[in-house]
């Protein structure tokens, strides 16, 4: 009797552990969900009001330059599109809608950039305020994007971990879509052109020119031996002494200016030879 009420004690304790684990784990899809809902609501505003401020933009824009009609038609395409997308869904957005955005993005961009070339345009005072207020709506959307897709993060990733995922299912908490740029020029790399560089084939030994550039040391011993200090001795200068050749019994003193004969009167040892017949 007293293993069967402790055996169900532990079942108890274990049921109550489990269920406190599923409330904490749906509390906090639960609050996670609300603080996207939260953090897109913030960004709806802005987008709200640049629905209101592109109107102005376009008219200012067309009384001084008729000939951007082409992307003035586009911008007011695309905010009517926009503009019945956040009326229909709900309080989440639509991967067509983060689409839908960004393209109106980058249409207000290219229409900021083409005024470059009228000078009356960018002098006019209506449109410079209205740059600056769709400059500051514009740093608010993207400030208010970095809170939203990282609040998106933290809920799909609680969706898809174990054990968070099964309470996921039983509840239908499905995955939230993250609200994020996907024009080409604002993601492509910039290109950096350092010039051609192509392989020629082995690198040619270039010289500095001779003002700059001293003699080369060449060593024409195997393995880079050390040099021989008796190579590099110089020769005898002129009026030094030289020793006498080895065969030779006379004395011969050292030549004045190159090897010129002695002057006349000089000693001269007596001859070891034969002695001359006349003097018999």
């Amino acid at each position: 009797m007293g293993t069967a009420i402790t055996v169900i004690i532990i079942i108890l304790v274990i049921v109550v552990i489990l269920a406190l684990i599923g409330m904490g784990s749906y509390n906090g899809f639960v609050k996670s969900r609300n603080l996207i809902q939260e953090s897109w609501r913030q960004i709806d505003v802005e987008l709200n009001r640049r629905y209101e401020l592109i109107p102005n933009l376009v008219e200012t824009v067309r009384a001084y330059a008729a000939h951007e009609r082409n992307t003035l038609e586009d911008i007011t395409r695309l905010r009517s599109q926009a503009q019945q997308l956040s009326q229909s869904e709900g309080a989440l957005p639509s991967q067509q809608r983060a689409d839908v955005e960004a393209q109106l993005s980058g249409a207000v961009r290219n229409l900021i950039v083409s005024v470059e070339a009228y000078p009356d345009l960018k002098s006019n005072q209506n449109f410079l305020e209205l740059q600056r207020q769709l400059a500051e709506t514009e740093d608010r959307i993207a400030a208010g994007r970095r809170f939203y897709n990282a609040n998106v993060r933290v809920y799909n990733t609680k969706v898809e971990s174990v054990p968070s995922n099964f309470i996921a299912n039983m509840f239908k908490f499905e995955k939230a879509t993250y609200f994020q740029v996907d024009e080409p020029a604002v993601r492509q790399a910039p290109d950096v052109n350092f010039g051609e560089i192509a392989y020629r084939g082995e690198p040619e030994q270039h010289q500095l020119p001779p003002q700059q550039s001293a003699p080369p040391v060449q060593f024409d011993r195997p393995n880079d031996s050390l040099p021989n200090p008796q190579e590099y001795q110089q020769p005898p200068q002129q009026g030094s002494y030289q020793p006498p050749q080895q065969g030779s019994g006379a004395y011969q003193a050292p030549q004045q200016g190159g090897g010129q004969p002695p002057q006349q009167g000089g000693y001269m040892p007596p001859e070891t030879g034969p002695q001359n017949p006349n003097q018999q």
